[in-house]
């Protein structure tokens, strides 16, 4: 009905739509339900206002903070950067104080919000005694392609609404009442190398249209870069058992045995609960598979991307929504949050739960649906 696609672009986006693992109640913009289209700038803010404004109200409303109590701002969203900038329309919305510190994130795709979580962690290391609020989300109308190469077509499938704001503070008074400490964060990288930094790239197309390209070889680059980011963890976090195992097996390939088997070092004996890209379901799977996890540990991932789709940055935090809905996580249990992203890079987050968890299934974003899942997807 929009007029803009040709009979094998719209066969594709059906394709891909059937086979993504997204149920018919997930969210796009408002700008992106007329006909014609309405991506220009001022659709863009309406939609920042509308992602970014109710988060932020639910989180003072639930920590009891005043907008004048947050010393850190951090807002990330890949696609789209005006200006004023992103972090500019909050501070002038809530009237936040002239010495906040902001910092805005672009074009860092699905790793920013663990990446902002990170910067924050680093940030209230240096600001004694402060608050840092990080808003993850991803603007859709600035970024919906119109052509008919079909590796951009891809996003327009794939993506949906979604905004989350995370409160971090050092205050000491604060402990009681935060759900989760930060163990510890870290990022790791491969854009020096040319492949993997071409594997998602926005460029224009042979009309001049503006898209993002994802090149066949991403998974294999997404698969590389895992690797690397799971080595450092396993360093930090496993116990001596688990890293001796590991050890041996690589030893026993390279001098003995070229076709064995790495051992794959079991992160459950350190970590209760997992948080995967949405990415997309074979995403998902392949990522539990090359951790040795079960079907329980992509639950979340699998669940939040059949209700909301592909939220880019917030996803991490509606998985995390989904299993404190769910009651699964206890005082005491280790969660690890996983973002991926273009660059490409890695971002990981280690929280531990301080206190019980309970009542979240009558708030927050699962309110109407906690009770019909989990689903059985085909």
């Amino acid at each position: 009905m929009i007029g803009i696609f040709d009979k094998e672009s719209i066969d594709f986006m059906a394709k891909i739509l059937a086979s993504s693992g997204q149920s018919e109640e997930t969210y796009l913009p408002p700008a992106l339900h007329y006909i014609p289209l309405r991506t220009d700038y001022e659709e863009s803010i309406k939609e920042v206002q509308m992602v970014l404004f109710p988060v932020v109200d639910d989180l003072l409303k639930r920590t009891g903070i005043s907008p004048l109590d947050i010393d850190i701002l951090i807002v990330n969203c890949s696609g789209f950067c005006p200006v004023p900038s992103l972090s500019s329309i909050v501070v002038n919305k809530y009237g936040m104080r002239c010495d906040i510190k902001t910092f805005n994130i672009s074009g860092m795709g699905c790793s920013a919000g663990a990446l902002g979580i990170d910067l924050a962690r680093n940030l209230l290391q240096v600001h004694k005694n402060s608050n840092a609020v990080v808003l993850s989300t991803e603007i859709l109308s600035t970024g919906w392609y119109s052509g008919h190469e079909r590796a951009k077509l891809l996003l327009n499938c794939l993506f949906r609404m979604g905004s989350s704001a995370a409160l971090l503070t050092n205050r000491k008074r604060a402990y009681r009442q935060s759900k989760y400490r930060l163990v510890c964060s870290f990022r790791t990288q491969k854009a020096s190398d040319d492949r993997a930094y071409s594997s998602a790239i926005r460029e224009e197309d042979s009309n001049g249209k503006l898209g993002v390209t994802l090149k066949r070889d991403l998974l294999q680059v997404a698969g590389e870069i895992l690797r690397t980011n799971v080595t450092v963890l396993g360093s930090r976090m496993l116990p001596f058992s688990e890293k001796f195992r590991h050890g041996v097996s690589i030893a026993w390939m390279k001098y003995f045995d070229k076709l064995a088997e790495i051992y794959v070092p079991n992160f459950k004996t350190v970590i209760q609960h997992f948080c995967l890209p949405t990415s997309g379901r074979p995403v998902i799977r392949e990522i539990t598979k090359g951790l040795k996890l079960g079907k329980l540990d992509m639950e979340a991932a699998l669940m939040t991307l059949h209700r909301f789709g592909n939220q880019s940055s917030s996803s991490l935090w509606y998985e995390l929504s989904y299993m404190e809905a769910k009651e699964r996580v206890k005082k005491g249990d280790t969660v690890w949050l996983l973002g991926m992203g273009s660059g490409p890079k890695c971002t990981s987050i280690i929280l531990e739960c301080l206190r019980p968890i309970t009542g979240e299934s009558s708030r927050g974003p699962w309110v109407s649906s906690i009770h019909r899942y989990p689903i059985v997807a085909d």
